[in-house]
């Protein structure tokens, strides 16, 4: 058995593509679509991060503002700045880019951004509603995961999920998001004693920890969904993720490269939710 590869890459382009056509709708009702990113400080990660999601913006026909502070920008400034962008009428999404400096509480910040514009999915309301299955924007990484497995029809319903790693940002959401189409889930981290005898018995699995080629074949259940999130550069530069593709290929059914496989479909997602914003606040179906 060779797993066929979930190409997030070609997944992203079609779905940036019904976003762009919606967006052009949208113009012709008056209406452009706008997200505001927050940069504070010069984290080079953060800065390749920023620029792309700027790009994106423009490539779809999105109102675009990027707001670059200083690392000595206070709580408080940021704060201020957040609380403009909660007023303007020309921004529907906001997004803090993470990590922020030491000084200042991320708690703080993310709470602060309007529940109506919070395109990031994660402000403890958003969470709240995505736990009892309310309609909420939803964190950009497992909204896409989600949209991988729906629109390539991977079956869901009744199957086994496990997920490695509980981060706010992926594991636990996706989690959530995988009980919600009917998945029964396991959640392992790094105190769970018998991990891989819980990993064999995954239909679906699901690895988000930020360690290289963590996962190899012995994990895998002969035919399983292997979902990689995982980006880890090596010392030779290479960038790969949590799970040993070329060890695992062989064993499952499908399978997430990286790079190409999740990481181009969180932006897209972020583009999706933004959209979504606007047509919220404006009423639009």
């Amino acid at each position: 058995m060779t797993a066929s590869v979930l190409d997030g890459k070609a997944l992203s382009r079609t779905i940036r593509e019904e976003v762009k056509q919606e967006t052009a709708r949208l113009q012709e009702l008056g209406i452009q679509p706008g997200l505001a990113v927050v940069l504070v400080g010069e984290d080079p990660a953060s800065q390749v991060y920023v620029n792309s999601k700027h790009k994106a913006c423009l490539e779809l026909g999105f109102y675009s503002e990027v707001h670059r502070l200083p690392n000595d920008t206070t709580q408080e400034q940021l704060l201020g700045l957040v609380d403009q962008l909660n007023q303007q009428g020309t921004i529907h999404g906001i997004l803090v880019q993470l990590p922020l400096p030491k000084h200042i509480d991320e708690k703080a910040v993310i709470d602060a951004i309007s529940v109506k514009k919070d395109v990031d999915g994660f402000h403890p309301i958003s969470v709240g509603n995505m736990v009892i299955g309310d309609e909420s924007l939803l964190p950009c990484t497992p909204a896409g995961i989600m949209e991988m497995l729906k629109r390539n029809r991977i079956p869901i319903e009744g199957k086994h999920a496990v997920v490695i790693g509980r981060s706010n940002i992926v594991g636990k959401p996706i989690s959530l998001l995988l009980q919600r189409e009917n998945a029964t889930v396991t959640m392992c981290h790094s105190r769970t004693n018998n991990m891989r005898e819980l990993t064999r018995m995954a239909d679906i699995l699901v690895v988000a920890i930020g360690k290289a080629h963590f996962v190899d074949r012995s994990f895998i259940k002969p035919g399983a969904v292997v979902i990689d999130v995982g980006m880890n550069r090596l010392e030779n530069g290479k960038l790969v993720g949590d799970v040993n593709f070329d060890d695992v290929v062989e064993e499952c059914s499908w399978i997430t490269p990286v790079p190409g496989g999740v990481g181009p479909m969180t932006i897209t997602m972020l583009m999706v939710n933004t959209l979504k914003a606007a047509k919220r606040v404006h009423q639009i179906q």
